[in-house]
């Protein structure tokens, strides 16, 4: 069973539910943040910000600029493939 971390803008029964009949193999975990006002470290909510900051590096995903969900989801797998193709091409010393 895979794992998927999301944030708390996921915890929509719609998205749960849509999750559910696309990918029956995902289990969604939903990260919240704090609820204190100082900064306290939780556990997976630094993979899902991690995730999201690099994915915002690409220039094309920095703004919502696709007016179709299959476009932006196309250039959402791009910018993975090329995050994972930068790691394992990547050489080591």
């Amino acid at each position: 069973m895979l794992k998927l971390y999301a944030d708390g803008g996921y915890q929509g029964a719609n998205f749960q539910a849509g999750l559910r009949t696309t990918c029956r193999q995902i289990n969604l975990e939903i990260v919240k943040r704090s609820e204190l006002r100082k900064f306290v470290v939780l556990p997976k909510r630094w993979i899902v910000e991690r995730t999201i900051a690099w994915l915002n590096r690409c220039r094309r995903l920095a703004k919502d600029w696709e007016c179709l969900n299959r476009r932006a989801l196309a250039f959402l797998r791009w910018a993975s493939v090329r995050r994972m193709l930068r790691k394992l091409c990547q050489k080591t010393t």
